[in-house]
């Protein structure tokens, strides 16, 4: 196999700084401002901000039209004098990128890792709000562990943000297999934590282990922050192919599946719906964006 050749393989399993780092002129194109939602607090008025996502700047004279829900009752009170407060809208919001490198999103069988492609959506995410002027922090979570970068301005935040995507810790792969391992849960109550009140989050994922529990995080985050759901799947994971024996290895154990059995082949499609429609489902009751994006996708295309 020729240098060049084995280059393209890793790249398909592994994701480097530079491909990362060259992901910054493709982003320039795309806009996250065009995810607005519809504030809760202000009826019918489209805000790019959630919750807190306002800084107060003065009292004034209250006029016509004012909202009666702004009124400075402590300056009213003094004057004698109806007063109103006056905010200013935040230039720079944080964006906050939460990434899941659990075992199970090392895997493809067409086009690049789920790891991988998680990876790149981060990245352009990333670059995007940084040439808008956002704040940029993020998560990662493995089976094993999970850590957040408090959102940061400026390419050294994008840096730094893609140095935790590339520089896996390794020594979680010498942990037993009896360890405690992180439940999705887990991650998601960490994220309500950590994401600020206005904030804008990605959750890229395979969202395996979804549940009713997972769904009221997703819930509690929706109450203060704008959140999108990025689903990440390989084509096989929706469907297996037709007629025949096929074995498959993570290394240490293997699986022969037979697909000539049709009765599993449609069990095997409708496991995977339920997780799929799992998740539209929050995402619709909650007012969540959710975008699907398979190993085959461009990852660019998917995002505008």
């Amino acid at each position: 196999m020729s240098e060049k050749s084995t280059v393209v393989v890793n790249e398909r399993v592994f994701t480097s700084l530079k491909t990362l780092i060259d992901l910054a002129k493709p982003a320039a194109s795309l806009n996250l401002k065009r995810l607005s939602i519809h504030s809760q607090q202000s009826g019918g008025y489209l805000s790019h901000f959630k919750g807190r996502g306002m800084d107060f700047e003065e009292s004034r004279i209250y006029q016509a039209g004012d909202d009666i829900r702004s009124i400075d009752w402590r300056v009213t009170a003094r004057t004698g004098k109806t007063h109103t407060k006056v905010f200013r809208e935040e230039r720079e919001r944080p964006v906050f990128i939460s990434v899941d490198d659990r075992t199970a999103m090392h895997f493809a069988t067409r086009g690049v890792f789920k790891s991988v492609l998680a990876a790149k959506l981060a990245g352009l995410l990333a670059w995007a709000a940084q040439h808008q002027g956002d704040r940029i922090g993020g998560q990662l979570f493995s089976d094993l562990s999970c850590c957040e970068l408090k959102p940061q301005n400026g390419r050294h935040a994008v840096l730094r943000f893609l140095n935790m995507l590339v520089s896996k810790d390794e020594t979680a792969q010498s942990v037993s297999e009896q360890a405690t391992r992180i439940s999705l849960e887990h991650v998601l109550a960490r994220l309500t934590q950590h994401a600020r009140p206005g904030s804008l989050v990605y959750i890229i994922s395979d969202f395996r282990g979804i549940n009713d529990a997972s769904a009221l995080h997703l819930t509690k985050l929706s109450q203060h922050c704008e959140v999108v759901l990025i689903f990440v799947y390989d084509p096989l994971e929706q469907d297996l192919p037709t007629k025949g024996r096929y074995r498959f290895t993570d290394g240490s154990r293997d699986v022969v599946i037979d697909t000539s059995d049709q009765q599993r082949l449609i069990s095997y499609h409708q496991h995977f719906e339920q997780r799929r429609q799992c998740l539209e489902q929050i995402a619709k009751k909650r007012g969540l964006t959710f975008i699907q994006c398979s190993t085959i996708d461009d990852p660019i295309q998917r995002l505008r």
